[in-house]
C-alpha cells in the first residue's frame, strides 16, 4: 500500500482566509456601529442645544417671569414681567412653545431669546427640559452600542444616563 502524501495548504489557507474576513466583517460592524452611535448623539446635541444655549447662557439675556393667559395652536402667550437684575428693557407680553411643561393660568421664569419674544423655560427645569432631545438620543445610541458594538456595559451606562435625564426632566417640569 502506498502512501501519498497530503497537500496542505488549502486547508490550512481556507480556514486563516475565513478568520481573516471573519474578523474584517466584525471590524467594519463596529466601527460602522460607532459612527452610527457618533451620529446619533450628534444629532441629540444638535437638538438640545437650539434652548438650552439660550437657558444655560443667561448673561446678557432678558430674563423675567411669565403669566400664561391663553394658549392657541403650538404657543402660549401672557404677560412679561421683567426681573430687576436682568439685563436690557423686554416687551410688555412673551409667547412660549406650547408643552407638556406650560400650562395656562401659571407662571414661570423664562429668558427671552435675543431680539424676540419667544421665551424658553429658565431655571433648572429649563435646563433639564432642554436637553431632552439628548436623553432620547442616549437611549437610541445605547441599544446601538449594546447591540452593533457589543459593549454591552458601555449601552447601559448610555441607556441609565438617558433615562436619569429623562426622569430628572420629567419631575423638574411638573
Amino acid at each position: 500500500m502506498r502512501v501519498w502524501p497530503m497537500i496542505p495548504a488549502m486547508p490550512a489557507s481556507s480556514a486563516a482566509a475565513r478568520r481573516n474576513s471573519t474578523t474584517a466583517l466584525r471590524f467594519g460592524q463596529s466601527s460602522f456601529m460607532a459612527v452610527l452611535a457618533a451620529l446619533i448623539l450628534f444629532g441629540g446635541v444638535w437638538g438640545s442645544w437650539g434652548t438650552a444655549q439660550h437657558v444655560m447662557l443667561e448673561r446678557g439675556r432678558v430674563q423675567g417671569s411669565l403669566k400664561v393667559v391663553s394658549c392657541a395652536g403650538e404657543v402660549c402667550a401672557g404677560p412679561f414681567t421683567r426681573s430687576a437684575s436682568a439685563g436690557p428693557g423686554g416687551p410688555d407680553s412673551a409667547v412660549i412653545a406650547r408643552s407638556v411643561a406650560v400650562r395656562a393660568g401659571r407662571s414661570y421664569d423664562v429668558v427671552l431669546k435675543p431680539g424676540t419674544r419667544e421665551a424658553v423655560r429658565a431655571g433648572t427645569a429649563g435646563v433639564l427640559y432642554a436637553w431632552v432631545p439628548l436623553g432620547g438620543a442616549l437611549l437610541l445610541a445605547s441599544v446601538v452600542v449594546a447591540g452593533g458594538m457589543r459593549l454591552r456595559r458601555a449601552g447601559w451606562l448610555l441607556g441609565l444616563a438617558g433615562g436619569a435625564l429623562l426622569t430628572s426632566a420629567f419631575f423638574a417640569v411638573r
